[in-house]
């Protein structure tokens, strides 16, 4: 595949740019041990991280957001997230080479992530990824997020790229809809954290990865 000649890159956060999933599994599993409840494989938890926190706890706790005492578990469990959410987290393969390069080359990059800001930015200054984003949107941000297209749009306007000429990268539906919405081109990473009954070769994104690695050679000319 021959690289295109985009002008900004913009990722989803979780399972596209950064493998936070085993960060995640000790956060649900240490607020399973303190409700006396079994652990969780991180293979269980990878499939439902992209429901956010109301997934993984409905999964972990059998229960849904109606319950009396959802959001109390919520809190707890959001807050224990907070102390552990840069132990392990990591870009995925060949992601650092691809930031370089991006920097090496003037390109900017930013996140478009339904991640709040509270979580993003804690996470951000933690790895203090470089070259930094240029841009970081989240739902803090917008009146709608992802599948729409404003996230896409103002992480375009933040760098300064219209949308015709940047890529955004994503490991769910809602990713490569709000692309497609705003006008950018879109690679879908199905490497990412993707529902059993996800094909994400049907969601239409105009390039399809397996591999993070891949990505490189698709936006560096």
């Amino acid at each position: 595949m021959s690289p295109a000649n985009y002008q900004a890159v913009l990722f989803d956060l979780d399972g596209t740019l950064l493998d936070t999933a085993p960060d995640f599994t000790t956060s649900i599993n240490l607020i399973l041990e303190r409700h006396q409840r079994p652990a969780l494989a991180e293979g269980d938890i990878r499939a439902i991280i992209t429901h956010g926190s109301a997934g993984l706890l409905s999964h972990a706790f059998n229960c849904n957001e109606d319950d009396a005492n959802f959001e109390t578990l919520r809190a707890e469990f959001l807050d224990i997230y907070f102390e552990h959410l840069a132990q392990k987290t990591c870009l995925f393969p060949g992601l650092a080479k691809l930031l370089k390069a991006l920097g090496q080359r003037d390109i900017p990059w930013g996140i478009v992530t339904n991640k709040p800001h509270r979580f993003t930015s804690a996470i951000l200054e933690r790895l203090a990824l470089q070259p930094a984003p240029q841009s970081v949107v989240c739902p803090d941000d917008v009146e709608h997020n992802k599948p729409h297209a404003e996230p896409v749009l103002l992480a375009c306007k933040q760098l300064g790229v219209a949308p015709q000429h940047t890529v955004f990268i994503g490991d769910h539906l809602r990713d490569i809809e709000s692309g497609r919405n705003a006008g950018t081109a879109t690679i879908a990473a199905a490497f990412g954290y993707i529902d059993a009954d996800e094909r994400p070769q049907d969601w239409g994104a105009d390039y399809l990865v397996d591999d993070s690695r891949q990505i490189f050679d698709l936006v560096i000319a």
